[in-house]
């Protein structure tokens, strides 16, 4: 700050003594020197100030001090002219100065000494009450968003508590709404005093630090220069030790931070994020509830073995989530709405956490997570049994791609994949929420090479499903049983008898023909891996299906789509093998 100032200081002095020596324009130089000085007694104060007090917002400082600087130097320039001996005295008179010249450098003068008084006010801890300053000063009209943006995070820096919890708030709203804002707010620094609020602040200002940190990592550029100055580790201990309500907010900060960079799922991860989240996640979900809403057979899963441990000993299992509270505040009650919230910003948080990512899905299988989100898909309240049900989505298309996880917690006698399947299923047939229905008809398309040949109650509420009224419940439903039914799925001949025994066959005939667009393609492709499949079947040959597919080879949905390139002509080829010459014999 020192050399910084030293220019403009500098500069100042020459203005003053050269307007002094002036032997010209001796009127105007003159309030030029008094408006200087003015300028020069606000740069010794705020040097005084910056040594004096070290803490202080510097960026509106650089940038005011050196657009000071240039106006001085133009007005230097000026005098120069004024005060000129001999020679060049003679050459300066030979054109005249407009007056308009002072009186441009004047007013530019006058707006540096208000740009600068605003600095003085607001960007040091010395001035109390800067959240008040109604203060406008001359650069704000030009750049209006920025000189906001200076103020708020000057207050975050200098500022009385109450005001740090008004400004956090506005950062808040203009980095929610404003797509140019939350920009602005890291490039000028802005991040690091709301980490700092939210490892040394109060209640009232945690939680719209935390929500607004969430609102600035909106690409992988900005998620990573968060992580890279600390917000893991602030947010790790806020998820241990802090109030339930700013956890919340941290836990929808990391789901935001996670989905705008999937790439930082690990780095959350090592900071024990993850196993934090699960924590809340199973808060005040004794194991004997869970327990008696699912009935384990076996404890050959790590999800049995983790739950009836659990069962032995479930007081200690409560003492060591009330460890995780902070010891060096006084606990409050808790209401109800805020431990909901909780649950679904954890639920929410790990969804985004587990996608993709297998180190993370083991993580959550071997623990009482897998447990804890079926109990919550039936029985959370609010948005918690839609961020449950996505979270089980997840988990299974992971185990769909990863044989080892399907083998160790999927397997078809695993307990934990009969806890997992019979919660889907109820969701599905309550049909309360046609969204979760989605997440949970596509986890169960994600389960279909763990399911066995006897599982037949699950094909047959996929073909019900078929003919729904809702498309889309349709479209996914199709989409599920082609998993059963394609040819890599080892019981794929026993699956796509099973889906023609349920009258799959007639619904997809009559989808193919008359369904809608968003269903006609996924409805073909599972009529084509039966008809490929289970050529001789009656009930398949009643349906006509050779015309079906004959009319479906020639429509632009089809012709456009790759996967039928190969897949239609055999299918139209098997059936005109088998098909037609059975239904004809008879």
């Amino acid at each position: 700050m020192n050399q910084l100032l030293s220019k403009p200081i500098r500069t100042a002095d020459q203005v003053i003594r050269s307007a002094y020596a002036a032997t010209s324009y001796k009127h105007e130089c003159c309030k030029i020197m008094f408006k200087t000085r003015k300028l020069t007694a606000m740069f010794q104060k705020m040097l005084i100030m910056t040594l004096a007090d070290p803490k202080f917002y510097d960026r509106p400082i650089y940038r005011v001090i050196e657009s000071t600087h240039e106006i001085l130097e133009d007005t230097l320039s000026l005098v120069l002219r004024c005060s000129a001996k001999g020679l060049k005295k003679y050459l300066y008179d030979l054109s005249i100065l407009p007056a308009t010249d002072f009186g441009k450098s004047l007013i530019q003068l006058e707006k540096s000494i208000r740009d600068v008084h605003w600095l003085l006010e607001v960007c040091f801890s010395s001035n109390h009450g800067i959240g008040k300053c109604t203060y406008w000063p001359p650069f704000a009209n030009n750049e209006t968003y920025r000189y906001f943006v200076w103020k708020q995070i000057a207050i975050l820096y200098t500022g009385p508590l109450d005001d740090k919890s008004d400004a956090a708030a506005v950062l808040l709203s203009i980095a929610r709404d404003s797509d140019y804002c939350w920009k602005l707010i890291i490039e000028e620094g802005g991040v690091e005093p709301l980490l700092k609020l939210l490892k040394e602040g109060e209640m009232k200002c945690l939680e719209s630090a935390a929500k607004a940190i969430g609102y600035l990592g909106r690409d992988p550029e900005s998620v990573e220069y968060l992580i890279r100055i600390g917000v893991c580790n602030v947010f790790a201990v806020i998820l241990k030790e802090g109030p339930m309500k700013v956890q919340s907010a941290v836990a929808w900060a990391v789901s935001q931070l996670v989905a705008n960079y999937p790439k930082c799922q690990d780095k959350f991860f090592e900071h024990n994020i993850v196993g934090s989240l699960i924590k809340h996640l199973s808060f005040e979900i004794v194991q004997e509830r869970i327990q008696n809403e699912f009935v384990v057979n076996k404890a050959t899963s790590v999800l049995a073995i983790v739950m009836a441990r659990n069962r032995l000993n479930a007081s200690k299992a409560m003492e060591e989530l009330e460890d995780n509270q902070p010891r060096n505040v006084t606990l409050s009650p808790v209401d109800t709405e805020t431990k909901n919230c909780m649950k679904a910003m954890a639920a929410k948080a790990l969804c985004v956490l587990v996608r993709g990512n297998i180190k993370i899905c083991r993580h959550i299988t071997e623990s009482r997570a897998l447990a804890c989100f079926v109990f919550l898909l039936d029985k959370g309240a609010k948005d918690v049994p839609y961020f449950s049900a996505m979270a089980l989505m997840e988990i299974t298309a992971l185990a769909e791609q990863d044989s080892d996880l399907r083998r160790s917690t999927f397997r078809s006698s695993s307990p934990a994949r009969k806890i997992v399947v019979d919660q889907l299923v109820r969701t599905i047939e309550a049909g309360e929420d046609s969204v979760i229905s989605i997440l949970c008809i596509k986890a169960i398309g994600n389960l279909a090479w763990t399911f066995r040949v006897g599982e037949t109650r699950i094909i047959a509420l996929l073909v019900r499903l078929l003919d729904k009224s809702v498309s889309v419940i349709s479209r996914e439903a199709a989409v599920a049983l082609s998993k059963f039914s394609c040819t890599e799925n080892y019981l794929h001949l026993d699956h796509s008898k099973a889906i023609i025994e349920a009258g799959g066959a007639e619904i997809l005939v009559r989808l193919v023909n008359r369904g809608e667009r968003v269903v006609q393609s996924q409805a073909l492709l599972l009529l084509c891996y039966i008809a490929l499949h289970v050529p001789t079947s009656e009930k398949l040959a009643r349906t006509k299906v050779s015309s079906v597919l004959e009319w479906a080879s020639t429509q632009s949905l089809v012709i456009q789509d790759q996967t039928f390139d190969s897949l239609l002509p055999k299918a139209k080829s098997m059936v005109l093998k088998t098909v037609i010459p059975l239904y004809s014999a008879r």
